[in-house]
């Protein structure tokens, strides 16, 4: 009968309320733990940092991609007129501003990473900042001597700074070890000189002795690498 329950009756029938609670309790509450996440799935596990080298390589990648636009920019400046032009240099000029950028995280990241440095320097020296360009390709040439990209475009800031002298070491050197590079310092020679006597008032810093002297120089050098061409490159390297 009903009211014959005995009270050790009545505990395991409240205990086992209590029971069925805690295992509904503890199913549900992960459950809606995970729904206020905003997920159902499993939460993922991080990933790897990247490594300093990754890191930098990454960030040397960004900045050539900015480089190459400047590039793009540039040629499309040069069919363009007026003020068309102008805006077109502007616009590659922010561009190796962002290549600048870039290429210092690279070096930050990887302070050994000769090829970031160099980059480097090019970006700089496309901003006009010709000193910090040289400091640039001075260390890419301090961890890779032999890297002649850096001693091009090196020069190719000499050039600017009209530190004439250094400008033809570089082309000697390159005369000895990369053709083409010697090439395209000398193109940047020629550059130089045409921009130079263009200007009415000839280049700041530099004497007209002196300019024309180096005049001198490059043509003879212009003369001796046309002949060392077609000697081939074994000949060439004895010039």
């Amino acid at each position: 009968m009903p009211s014959s329950l005995s009270k050790p009756a009545r505990l395991v029938d409240f205990s086992g309320r209590l029971l069925i609670a805690a295992l509904c309790l503890g199913l549900v509450l992960p459950a809606t733990g995970w729904a206020s996440g905003g997920s159902s799935s499993f939460p993922s596990t991080p990933s790897a940092p990247e490594s300093p080298e990754t890191n930098a390589q990454k960030h040397y990648e960004q900045g050539l991609a900015h480089r190459d636009k400047a590039w793009e920019l540039e040629k499309k400046a040069a069919e363009a007129e007026g003020a068309a032009a102008d805006k077109l240099l502007n616009k590659a000029t922010k561009e190796y501003g962002k290549a600048v950028k870039l290429q210092r995280n690279a070096v930050t990241a990887n302070p050994r990473m000769h090829q970031a440095y160099s980059s480097l320097g090019y970006a700089l020296r496309k901003t006009g900042e010709f000193d910090e360009s040289i400091e640039a390709y001075d260390r890419a040439l301090t961890l890779a001597p032999g890297y002649t990209e850096a001693i091009e475009y090196r020069a190719e800031a000499y050039l600017a700074l009209n530190r004439l002298e250094k400008a033809k070491s570089a082309y000697l050197t390159l005369m000895r070890v990369d053709q083409a590079r010697a090439d395209e310092l000398m193109t940047a020679m020629k550059r130089w000189l045409a921009q130079n006597a263009q200007s009415e008032s000839g280049s700041a810093g530099v004497s007209e002795a002196d300019l024309e002297e180096f005049s001198s120089w490059v043509e003879e050098r212009a003369d001796v690498a046309g002949h060392a061409a077609m000697l081939g490159p074994a000949q060439a390297r004895d010039w």
